[in-house]
């Protein structure tokens, strides 16, 4: 049985944000994938829609000039022959201020011939505008309701 397609992604991911090894994941992408990662595009530019290896590669070193990933641990996963998906929580830092945060996301992989072809991520935005801002949001009472 061989190796399924996250677990090299994944460890490579680990790798081109840590240590900046860009080449290592560049390899395991589609060149036509498909990315998107939903989130407060305004304060994190790097998030958003993606078309092709270049623009994803890019948006993968733009992560790795920002944060530092102290660790992730999957919540929960599922594997089909060529699918993933899960929940994974992350801990990094911003490496402006040093701050430490805590994300939680999930995500939706498709490879293709063992490359990133798509993928959907979805953070839970609220809780990382709050720690990117180091202040509650205070909604107004109608969004409560």
């Amino acid at each position: 049985m061989t190796e399924h397609s996250l677990w090299r992604f994944s460890r490579a991911f680990f790798r081109a944000i840590n240590e900046r090894q860009i080449d290592d994941i560049a390899e395991l992408i589609d060149d036509e994938v498909e990315w998107a990662i939903y989130g407060p595009i305004d304060m994190f530019p790097f998030l958003g829609a993606r078309l092709g290896k270049a623009a994803v590669l890019e948006v993968i070193r733009q992560i790795a000039e920002n944060f530092r990933v102290h660790r992730f641990d999957r919540e929960t996963v599922m594997l089909g022959v060529d699918t993933a998906a899960s929940m994974l929580r992350f801990t990094f830092t911003a490496l402006d201020s040093d701050k430490p945060v805590a994300l939680r996301l999930a995500h939706f992989a498709q490879f293709k011939a063992g490359r990133l072809s798509r993928l959907r991520v979805l953070l839970d935005s609220f809780d990382l505008v709050e720690q990117a801002l180091g202040r509650p949001i205070h909604l107004p009472r109608m969004a409560l309701a």
